[in-house]
């Protein structure tokens, strides 16, 4: 197994159901408080309402494949602990050189909606190589360029999405704006993985029971859920053109 209960089972069914009542009530509660933690005016702002969707479904791809993928090359390839960090390693560093040394010139150059498409769309490419790796993939086939991908369309795509955020809030909503994306994000990878992990887990599930190897049936609980991750990418791509251009403000 992955991990957790299968989707037919009814501890997901019922967590899901308790879950989507509490975000109705949190809903509820803020429509209705004097002084609101989050105001739902904010989401009148088109660019504030789309790159927060557009956040959720992004990295709830994105996160579902960092622990699916860890267990691929664990559970699958044989990778010890600090080998999976290793694997990792190339998405952290083109992450991370983009964001601090070309993000803000990308951004400064071709405006922050421009760079939404191409940063996602590498996301999704990642994800569907990833979809497609064999039971005995080697790291530098199979592995390696969805990393590289996946490290540079984040890079990419995250930073000029928070700009979109922040381009869309007044300057009173500013901080509620920015801290807004980041709470999406963190939403966004759990609900992500959740539903990942165990559609994954019932699909290996139906595997083992058609005869299928351990190896064979784990492999395709996790080509599932990258090919559902890469859709919810493509979703997101989908809802780029409803982000206005950078120069609008808030309530435009």
């Amino acid at each position: 197994m992955v991990c957790g209960y299968p989707w037919s089972g009814k501890d997901p069914l019922a967590l899901g159901g308790v879950s989507l009542a509490l975000l109705l009530a949190f809903l509820l509660r803020e429509a209705s408080a004097r002084n609101p933690l989050v105001p739902l005016r904010i989401f009148r702002s088109r660019n504030v309402a789309s790159a927060n969707l557009i956040q959720v479904l992004s990295v709830a791809g994105m996160f579902g494949v960092f622990f699916l993928g860890a267990l691929y090359l664990r559970r699958v390839l044989g990778y010890d602990a600090l080998g999976i960090g290793l694997a990792f390693l190339p998405v952290t560093l083109a992450m991370g050189t983009l964001s601090i040394r070309y993000s803000e010139r990308l951004v400064t150059r071709f405006g922050a909606r421009r760079l939404l498409v191409p940063g996602l769309a590498l996301i999704m490419l990642a994800l569907v190589l990833l979809a497609q790796a064999p039971v005995h993939g080697s790291y530098l086939a199979h592995v390696l360029p969805s990393m590289l991908l996946l490290g540079i369309g984040a890079g990419v795509c995250f930073p000029a999405l928070m700009n979109v955020a922040m381009s869309g809030a007044s300057p009173q909503d500013a901080g509620l704006a920015s801290g807004l994306v980041n709470t999406t994000a963190q939403v966004g990878g759990a609900l992500g993985l959740a539903v990942l992990a165990t559609l994954s887990t019932t699909r290996s599930s139906h595997l083992l029971a058609q005869g299928h190897s351990s190896a064979a049936a784990l492999t395709g609980g996790y080509h599932l859920a990258f090919w559902i991750a890469a859709a919810l990418t493509a979703i997101a791509i989908a809802i780029v053109p409803a982000v206005r251009g950078d120069a609008q403000r808030a309530g435009v």
